[in-house]
């Protein structure tokens, strides 16, 4: 069961990368377009923000649930790049000055 600050969370994560997505659907080339929403989602989210958009579309391939669900650009622009969305594995080994 998803909590409603969740809900609410991965509703704001799912709304932002549609705005982002309708922005860049915009231009002539699609696949610059593509690009470029996969583009701004890695250089200006968190990689918190980033993980919980995965783990949204891990639950609902589709990028469907109920009343949330992302736009075909954003879901195909996300899908293209999931590799490269995932936030760098942190080293368990500390830097040495």
């Amino acid at each position: 069961m998803t909590t409603p600050h969740v809900f609410n969370t991965t509703a704001m994560l799912i709304k932002m990368a549609n705005q982002i997505a309708g922005f860049f659907e915009a231009l002539p080339d699609r696949e610059e377009g593509l690009r470029s929403v996969y583009e701004h989602i890695r250089k200006f989210w968190e990689p918190r923000m980033r993980i919980a958009l995965l783990e949204f579309l891990e639950q609902h391939p589709d990028g469907q649930d109920g009343e949330i669900g992302l736009s075909a650009f954003a879901l195909e622009a996300i899908n293209n790049h999931k590799a490269e969305l995932k936030p760098a594995a942190q080293s368990a080994t500390p830097a040495t000055p």
